[in-house]
Order: structure tokens, then sequence, then C-alpha cells
């Protein structure tokens, strides 16, 4: 009977062994959301780090962005874990800032994603993966120079034809939409001026006016978010001599802009605006659906699987003592030709 217990008790103990070696590290993930498309390409992201690096995570998001109390009890959830790290896309950092004191007394990495936690206290986030917003949008500035005939165009252009570029954005005081814009106009401004003479108009936060310039950016910025007065800015550009190209720098925008052109039918062969060249940023339906249809010659999109495969990342790499800095998690461009391939179609959510 004394050997059975004690070979008993030695199986149990080697099983204890094995289990505690072969235990992960335990990463907490906590997302804005958690149900849209956004944030299961981040949540797929997270799980392929998570496998890459030999972790344990839990990727968590209330049912809306607006559910700060929500977001707020998922946190403490996590906390009572005691992860090794956390990555956190705060809602409203003041709501969490309890927990980001914690992390910092019991020496917990933080590591924000997506929009991050601005303002967070000293010393307690220690890296940021999300879209640098001035070189997604300068992509489509890229794409635009690749375009057949477009560097003829700007060649070809003069004072008394200017070619005029316009970019749509929704407001002047969001940091992603005013990056973007910013981005896209010192691209396409650098781009051009390789050609042309060129002069930056129509806002007084991007001006740079050149007299008699033959290449025009120009800035056109809603009075409001609403529909309606993304309809009439875009009628507003629509409407300038000479234009020939258009970037809208969000969904909102590019919503008010399809809009305005009979939900982008106006932008099809035969229609109104059937030479103009627009690109969008973003995803959703209608967009896509203009990128599909040839309307738009493509669209910036967020990589949200980087997103996530980069803040476990420097979860994992902050938890070992490794150094870790912000990391920019990229765009991609999207067209009629890859919108369906597996890489890029897991990017371009509804």
């Amino acid at each position: 009977m004394k050997k059975v217990l004690a070979l008993v008790l030695a199986i149990a103990m080697l099983l204890c062994m094995t289990a505690i070696g072969e235990s992960k590290p335990y990463i907490s993930v906590v997302s804005k959301g958690f149900q849209h498309q956004f944030w299961q390409a981040v949540y797929q992201g997270s799980l392929k780090a998570a496998e890459d690096y030999g972790v344990e995570i839990n990727f968590d998001g209330p049912a809306s962005e607006t559910e700060i109390d929500a977001q707020v009890e998922m946190l403490k959830a996590e906390m009572a874990k005691n992860p090794v790290a956390l990555a956190l896309a705060a809602l409203s950092t003041d709501a969490v800032m309890t927990e980001l004191q914690e992390c910092i007394e019991k020496k917990i990495p933080v590591i924000g994603f997506d929009s991050g936690v601005p303002n967070a206290p000293e010393g307690s986030i220690y890296a940021t993966a999300s879209t640098n917003n001035q070189n997604a949008a300068a992509l489509a500035a890229i794409e635009f120079e690749k375009l057949d005939g477009f560097v003829d165009m700007l060649f070809a252009a003069n004072p008394e034809n200017p070619v005029v570029i316009a970019v749509l954005s929704q407001d002047a005081t969001s940091e992603s939409v005013t990056s973007r814009t910013t981005g896209f106009v010192n691209k396409m401004k650098e781009i051009a001026e390789v050609y042309n003479t060129v002069s930056v108009e129509g806002h007084e936060k991007w001006a740079a006016p050149v007299e008699g310039a033959a290449i025009k950016i120009f800035v056109q910025i809603s009075a409001t978010t609403e529909t309606a007065d993304l309809v009439n800015a875009t009628n507003a550009i629509l409407a300038l001599n000479g234009l020939k190209a258009v970037f809208i720098s969000n969904e909102g925008a590019v919503n008010g802009f399809l809009a305005a052109t009979a939900d982008g039918s106006e932008l099809g062969e035969g229609g109104q605006y059937a030479d103009l060249i627009v690109a969008g940023f973003d995803a959703g339906a209608t967009q896509k659906n203009a990128v599909r249809n040839g309307w738009f010659v493509g669209s910036v999109t967020q990589d949200p699987f980087q997103i996530g495969y980069k803040a476990v990342e420097l979860a994992y790499k902050a938890y070992i003592g490794e150094a870790v800095a912000d990391v920019d998690t990229g765009a991609q461009w999207y067209t009629a030709e890859n919108i369906d391939n597996p890489d890029i179609a897991l990017l371009v959510y509804d």
C-alpha cells in the first residue's frame, strides 16, 4: 500500500512539474471593441503573435466603443489575473487611471495599441503600436504618381490651365484626420514640385500659397461631420476649375462624397465625373463598393492585423526586459484588383 501511495505521489509531482514547465506567460489584451470586423482583425493578429512568442493571451473588449464602464470592468478582471504584461486601447484614459497606477506599482508593462492611451501617467505606457496616419495617407499620393498619365498631367500644367488636386476631410481637429490630411498634402507637394510649381490653398492650417502656380493642392474641410455638410464640402470641391484628383481622408468623408455623386455612380463610365481620379481612406461597405466598381482608383486601409500582432509582440518583449519603442503598424493600398486577396480582405472591414 505504501509503495502504491508513493508511486501515486511521484506521478502527481511529475505532472505538477510538467504543468509548471509548460505554463506560458499570460498577457492581457483589452481593446476598444470586439464585434466589429476591425477588432476581429486585431484579434487575429494578436493570436498569431501569441503563437509565435509562446504566450497565452486573453483578448476582450466591449460590444460598443461607447461602453467605457464595461471596458473598465474588463480591465479590472484582467488585472486580477496578474498578467505579466498588458496591451490596452483605452476608451477613456481618465477612467483607467487607477489601473494604470497599479501597473506602475506592480511593474507590469503596458503597451498601447490603435489609438493607445493618450495622456497616461508617466512611466505607465512602455510603447504604442498604431498607424502612423501621415505615412499612411502619403501612400495615396505615391499611388497617384504611379497612375498612367498622372506625371504628364503635372508636367503639362500651367498657371492659365492649372491642375487642382483636392483633399476632403471632415474636420481639422481630430488627430488621425488632420495627420492624414498633412501626410497627403506634404507628400503630394513633394511629388508635384519635381514637375512644376505648387501652391497649397483652401485652409489656413495647411496653406502655403504660391502666386501663379501651375499645380494647386486644395484642402476642403467640412463645417461639421454631418452628411449634409460633407455633401456641401464635396460640391465646393467639384466646382473647382481644373479639378483632376481628390483624396478623401476618412470613411465619414467618403460617405459624404459618394452621397454628393449619386452614391458614386457619377464617377463611373459616362458619369459627370468619370475622368476624376479619386482615392479614399478606411473601408466600409460604400467605400469598398466604390473601389470594386472602379469609381475610386484605390483606397488606403490601416492594418489591424499588424496592430494586434505588434501589440502582443511589444508586450512580450517588454515583459522579458527588452527595450521597446513606438511602432508604426503600416497601411495597405487596395484596389479593385487586390481587394479580394486574402491578405487584403482581412483588412477591409465593413
